[in-house]
């Protein structure tokens, strides 16, 4: 059984991240191959690169270094991820290396630029990102922006993903 964290990448006020976080929980739930937990930026109080050694790098390091793989939920803001994810993407370097990640996206576009810039950045953190994702709408999954409400038609991209994490994952722990 591999342990893979759902990070939750916007720290934002009004936030939508944590609904999307926990549709992707409860649809994972009960699965033989993966166990999912919700790992949310926000609870570890991370500093900006470079301004701070704050306790909550090492807390956040230790607990990236605990896990198996990832499924990202990340917003598109101004055509890229959070800088609150980027953030805590770089905080952690070794920690990230040879391990799976999935991604969950939301925005007008269904977060498709910021599923791009993000694949480019876990590639450098020596990830491997898979190739099925979702793509939410801000119009259609979510009523008046705030409220998830996503299409049935979601859940089969998601159960690919699994498949896929639990895969690579599988794969990558023999050279960790």
């Amino acid at each position: 059984m591999l342990n893979i964290g759902i990070i939750v990448g916007s720290t934002r006020e009004g936030r939508v991240s944590p609904q999307v976080a926990e549709w992707v929980l409860k649809n994972g739930e009960g699965r033989d191959d993966i166990a999912l937990e919700i790992v949310d930026i926000k609870d570890f109080d991370l500093p900006f690169l470079g301004t701070a050694d704050a306790p909550g790098i090492a807390k956040w390091q230790s607990k990236i270094d605990s896990l198996d793989g990832f499924i990202f939920v990340t917003g598109e803001y101004n055509h890229s991820i959070p800088a609150s994810l980027k953030n805590a993407l770089d905080l952690a370097k070794e920690e990230w290396a040879n391990k799976p990640a999935g991604i969950v996206s939301y925005g007008s576009l269904g977060g498709g630029r910021a599923t791009e810039h993000l694949r480019g950045i876990v590639s450098e953190l020596q990830m491997a990102d898979v190739r099925s994702h979702t793509a939410m709408s801000m119009f259609t999954d979510f009523e008046k922006w705030s409220v998830f409400k996503p299409a049935d038609m979601h859940l089969a991209n998601l159960t690919t993903m699994f498949e896929q994490v639990a895969k690579w994952g599988q794969a990558l722990k023999t050279i960790r």
